[in-house]
């Protein structure tokens, strides 16, 4: 969740966005998508609720609707890294890989730390060809976070491939 500095949802409609939550986790976003929809109207601009939203149209492969939605993350809550990952991924999968790493290049060094932001920008990096980039990058995430799970997930990540058997022998 987001939950940082910010009204929380009321009952019943924080009820419904854990429901979408639990049915995302159970890999059913057309569920998740109908507990959005039992929120109060005046409410499904909340951040945690755009977040859920996106996530859905995520799962749904939506991403014309799913930019729309991290580009109103990003300007409800620029302090926060969830809608820059979000709005990157989005423009990745829409083939505009450059457009990606320029708007995590842009916002780095608000979230220094962040281990997603960090191996996403391992991820465009390799994709636009800049290999040593990308495995500097790699690198770095893998000494924030939980090396071995980080290492697993990169072996995995398509993205990553040309990386692969430096990422083996990381």
């Amino acid at each position: 969740m987001v939950r940082q500095n910010m009204n929380p949802l009321p009952w019943p409609d924080n009820h419904h966005l854990d429901a979408a939550g639990g049915w995302l986790d159970l890999g059913v976003p057309t569920e998740a998508a109908a507990e959005i929809q039992r929120i109060a109207p005046e409410l499904r601009l909340h951040p945690e609720v755009l977040n859920v939203r996106w996530q859905i149209l995520a799962r749904q492969k939506d991403w014309t609707t799913g930019l729309v939605i991290a580009g109103a993350l990003t300007r409800l809550m620029p302090e926060s890294a969830i809608g820059w990952i979000h709005l990157s991924y989005t423009l990745h999968e829409l083939g505009r890989t450059q457009e990606a790493w320029d708007n995590l290049a842009g916002v780095a060094n608000r979230f220094p730390d962040d281990c997603t932001i960090i191996y996403n920008q391992a991820c465009y990096a390799c994709r636009l060809g800049n290999l040593t980039t990308a495995s500097d990058l790699l690198a770095r995430t893998l000494k924030l976070g939980d090396a071995p799970e980080l290492k697993r997930m990169a072996l995995a990540d398509t993205d990553l491939q040309p990386l692969w058997k430096l990422i083996s022998a990381m």
